[in-house]
């Protein structure tokens, strides 16, 4: 997705001055565009996230709306003290962009993931989380977040794009329907790509499952969701996140205000490090069932139980 958020935002930067970029001395080979188009409205900040964040709210204070970039276990864990007093507290316009979300540095090890972003960011004051599943989805969401000119945080992955014949409801995209389905997929993320490549090897459970994506927290459900929810009323959530604060718990709370109650749910996350060994992104998915085959495996289990 990083090509699309730089190809956005140079569009938007084009259009709208009051926009200022800093990254954390990353984004070689991608930002070198956006760099030509900004100006001193770029700035390297150095590998100094903390006092880049100070610096984003030192500007958002004067009018300027900011993005600050990094990967995304710098941008989220290095500096959440600022952004929280700085940004948060304030209701200031500075917009965090991670990239590589997840698992998504792979062999360069925990230091390099982030699994439990959206527990240390969805409940810190006036703060907007965007987690696209799709590269599609990147440019509309940077819109919104301009446009909002509210705290912000957006994790980058790697994904395909938006399936056809998909729409968006409340703060969640539904990706796959079936009038016939008696299980409802949430993914967070570029994960619904596995789930839709799971639901590829067994094009049979394809009328019985829907699948939804997370795209936005703090999650709005609508009644149309709800209706969706309880025709098919067991539910899987996968989510490269920890259980603690992720989707699947967020979701719970949700449910329950609505008087929902699943008929099975099971929750695929983040399982952070059980052999204490560190791989690909696919291979910590699969260590945690979040790959394709797991994900059908349970899927499958799911039904039997519905």
């Amino acid at each position: 997705m990083r090509k699309e958020f730089s190809n956005a935002m140079e569009r938007l930067a084009v259009e709208d001055e009051s926009i200022v970029f800093i990254t954390g001395d990353l984004g070689y080979n991608a930002l070198e565009n956006l760099q030509a188009k900004m100006g001193k409205r770029f700035i390297n900040a150095g590998v100094a996230e903390q006092n880049m964040i100070g610096v984003a709210a030192g500007f958002a204070h004067k009018g300027y709306k900011v993005f600050c970039y990094s990967i995304a276990p710098f941008i989220v864990y290095r500096c959440l003290e600022q952004f929280r007093n700085d940004v948060c507290f304030n209701n200031l316009p500075v917009f965090l962009v991670g990239n590589g979300g997840g698992y998504g540095y792979g062999i360069m090890g925990s230091s390099h993931h982030t699994i439990e972003d959206l527990a240390c960011l969805s409940g810190q004051q006036n703060v907007n989380v965007w987690v696209p599943g799709f590269s599609d989805e990147v440019e509309p969401v940077l819109e919104q977040i301009v446009k909002d000119a509210r705290p912000a945080y957006l994790r980058l992955g790697a994904g395909k794009t938006t399936p056809e014949n998909s729409y968006q409801t409340g703060s969640f995209k539904v990706i796959h329907h079936s009038e016939t389905a008696e299980i409802t997929v949430f993914a967070l993320g570029p994960i619904a790509n596995n789930v839709m490549s799971a639901l590829s090897l067994s094009p049979e459970l394809e009328t019985k499952v829907n699948v939804i994506t997370a795209l936005h927290f703090p999650l709005q459900m609508t009644d149309e969701l709800t209706d969706l929810i309880r025709k098919a009323p067991s539910v899987l959530v996968a989510e490269e996140h920890i259980s603690i604060g992720g989707l699947a718990q967020q979701l719970s709370v949700q449910l329950l205000e609505k008087g929902i109650i699943p008929a099975g749910f099971k929750s695929l996350k983040a399982e952070g490090y059980p052999n204490s060994r560190y791989g690909s992104q696919g291979y910590h998915q699969k260590l945690s069932g979040l790959d394709p085959d797991s994900i059908l495996s349970h899927i499958s289990q799911l039904m039997i139980t519905a």
